[in-house]
């Protein structure tokens, strides 16, 4: 890899230097402004020093043939757990402690929760379940045990950030559908039943028999994105012996590139940088025979319409024919509004997925309804942490559900 400096009166002026002499494949490292001493020490007048990187063309396009032998699997997870302790991001990882509603009121939500959950999956594998045909006698006191029971339910939903408007909608479902002598086992069963319901299946990348699949990675920089990646491709090479290549679109940030490389030359899979769309089509076509390609698209603000629109034309770039999807990774630390702002961003993308980072950094798992409620996207994956390639599983609704609801992991 060539690296060199140039410095001009402004930025643009030195990148075009850079690609007069290093041509249009560079990724910009560092942009700063330096000032220069003149007679009698006062400074001149200010100029733009930018770092740029090119790649050897032996690095940017190797062999994409046969992949190196298997390497052991606890060997790999020693050298992930060595690059990760270098560079300062290994860490111990301690589970959430869930927001909650008073002690005593949830203490009873949690025992009704763990004595109900196998009746309750039981329930979630047929759509026959019906009532008892005897209900028992109305009483005022059962009467009262719902009401406060329902308001236990709200609370503990708004506790742990689900937005009030979809917790009125769902207890407002419950109560149209709940007569009031049911006993509040009951009311619990369906709460349960419907927001799983409301989560749907996850929707995991899968190989689906027809060869090549370009999987691209979406969303605002710092969520653990390209980390997310290393996980997936560790999953695939490891666990489900795929033949898989990691590529990158993000020429911004030379870090997040070279972390990439970093992983797939642990796992000994093809590594490459794409400038461009040209570069993409070259790309899958040297690849067609791999079972995955998995694009790290560039981080961007919601308020950043130039890359937006690159990344939507690396996207619809594939020639027809190619198996491809989008996921967006977004972090369950981020708050709500933002989230929002988010993925109205990304609405012109079609049918994408959602990936949560960062559940180990926060109590509440509230936003992850919220956004499946408002988006209607699919949930494929969650992560606890940065260790690769663990700290990821495919989405559980039931498990989800059932935290949301104060319940034990």
């Amino acid at each position: 890899m060539i690296i060199k400096k140039f410095t001009a009166k402004t930025e643009e002026e030195a990148i075009a230097q850079a690609r007069t002499e290093l041509g249009e494949n560079i990724v910009i490292m560092n942009v700063k402004a330096t000032t220069q001493k003149g007679f009698f020490g006062f400074a001149k007048k200010g100029q733009t020093e930018v770092t740029v990187a090119k790649e050897e063309e032996s690095e940017r396009y190797p062999g994409a043939g046969a992949q190196k032998k298997m390497p052991e699997e606890a060997s790999l997870r020693e050298t992930f757990r060595q690059v990760a302790k270098a560079a300062g991001t290994e860490r111990v990882q301690e589970a959430p402690v869930m927001r909650s509603v008073p002690e005593e009121n949830q203490n009873l939500l949690v025992e009704k929760l763990d004595s109900l959950q196998s009746m309750i999956e039981r329930r979630l594998q047929t759509e026959e379940d019906v009532l008892p045909e005897s209900e028992p006698e109305e009483t005022e006191e059962e009467d009262s045990e719902m009401v406060r029971f329902m308001k236990l339910l709200y609370n503990t939903m708004v506790d742990n950030e689900v937005d009030e408007k979809y917790a009125n909608q769902i207890i407002d479902e419950i109560e149209k559908n709940v007569k009031p002598n049911l006993p509040f086992d009951h009311a619990l069963a369906d709460v349960y039943q419907k927001m799983i319901l409301k989560f749907g299946k996850a929707v995991p990348i899968e190989k689906n028999g027809k060869g090549l699949r370009v999987i691209f990675f979406a969303g605002p920089t710092g969520v653990g994105k390209t980390t997310t990646i290393a996980k997936i491709a560790s999953s695939f090479r490891l666990e489900q012996k795929q033949k898989v290549a990691l590529f990158t679109a993000d020429t911004y940030r030379i870090a997040a590139a070279e972390q990439l490389r970093t992983y797939a030359n642990i796992l000994e899979i093809p590594f490459r940088v794409v400038y461009s769309v040209e570069d993409l089509q070259a790309g899958v076509s040297d690849f067609r025979n791999y079972d995955f390609i998995l694009v790290d698209m560039a981080g961007h603000s919601p308020n950043n319409p130039t890359l937006r629109e690159s990344m939507n034309a690396f996207i619809h770039g594939l020639e027809e024919g190619i198996e491809k999807e989008v996921h967006l990774v977004l972090s369950a630390t981020t708050k709500y509004a933002d989230m929002v702002n988010i993925v109205d961003s990304y609405s012109d993308l079609d049918n994408y997925k959602i990936i949560f980072t960062k559940l180990d950094e926060t109590a509440s798992l509230g936003n992850i309804l919220n956004l499946k409620l408002y988006t209607g996207a699919g949930l494929s994956y969650i992560t606890c942490g940065q260790n690769v390639p663990d700290d990821i599983e495919e989405f559980n609704p039931q498990k989800t559900v059932k935290q949301l609801l104060g319940g034990k992991k």
